[in-house]
């Protein structure tokens, strides 16, 4: 029996940013058999640590849903833990590495709200996910990032949805399931992601400063303890589900971002001129 290995195996594809919705594209990308890297800044501030590989910038590794990254230095050691079927990630903020690898795709998934530096030549076939980006102008395609009937829509003319500066419903809750930095500092996490919590309960501080639950239910996200934060920043969130597994797995938004991606780099693949690395 013969078969036909996919040409698209093997594909460079560089992703910018290493937070949960970058993390949920890297590994759908990576189980399609891309030749995935991740590049981050050095002290990440994901919240949703359990399905960040951005934690491998901490702990030289992270595992999400049996994919794992490798925190690398260089372009050779990326090619080492592409061989051996792993996601390498390097602290490079401003992702100069794809200078030396070369990607077919690149993917700006840093969810900054705006562009931070990304431009339609950095690669063949450039994607960027969420607001700040316009197709056709700074990247190719554009993936819309907003809940709701376009989440995941591939943009090939035009730009995404304006972010509404509210974080989505979980049955019912949208800011009260979120908490934030009160002020700049350092972030003290008192509980962990998992964990069981009440409305006004203390969960983290900054420089003594309480923040406190605003609802009933479980920690889905919390920043890294000990790390240096800005004021207003995100900190975590709760989840009034109660659910523990949704905790520790992609959840139903990144899948659906990620798919888009995977759309747009298979719809445009055809005529994609990939270069030698």
């Amino acid at each position: 029996m013969l078969f036909i290995i996919p040409s698209h195996m093997g594909l460079k594809v560089l992703i910018r940013g290493g937070g949960e919705m970058a993390s949920g594209i890297a590994h759908r990308l990576h189980q399609c058999h891309m030749d995935v890297l991740i590049t981050e800044i050095e002290h990440p501030t994901a919240v949703r640590r359990t399905v960040a590989f951005a934690e491998a910038v901490y702990q030289g590794y992270q595992t999400v849903e049996g994919v794992k990254a490798v925190s690398v230095s260089n372009a050779e050691e990326a090619r080492a833990q592409w061989a051996g079927r792993n996601i390498p990630l390097l602290v490079d903020s401003d992702a100069w590495i794809r200078e030396k690898i070369m990607p077919a795709v690149v993917v700006d998934a840093i969810m900054a709200k705006k562009n931070t530096g990304t431009t339609i030549s950095d690669a063949p076939l450039v994607i960027g996910v969420g607001p700040g980006f316009v197709a056709g102008v700074n990247v190719h395609a554009v993936v819309e990032s907003n809940r709701g009937y376009h989440l995941g829509r591939v943009i090939w003319n035009g730009e995404a949805e304006t972010d509404t500066g509210i974080p989505s419903s979980v049955t019912g809750f949208t800011n009260a399931r979120v908490f934030r930095v009160p002020c700049a500092g350092r972030f003290t996490a008192l509980r962990n992601i998992g964990d069981s919590v009440n409305a006004g309960d203390t969960i983290a501080e900054v420089k003594e400063v309480p923040i406190k639950a605003g609802i009933h239910g479980l920690v889905r996200g919390m920043l890294k303890d000990g790390i240096e934060v800005p004021q207003g920043i995100k900190a975590g969130d709760i989840d009034p589900r109660g659910e523990r597994e949704y905790c520790y797995a992609i959840s139903d938004k990144s899948r659906a971002i990620a798919g888009g991606v995977l759309e747009a780099i298979l719809h445009a693949f055809e005529n994609l001129k990939v270069p030698a690395a």
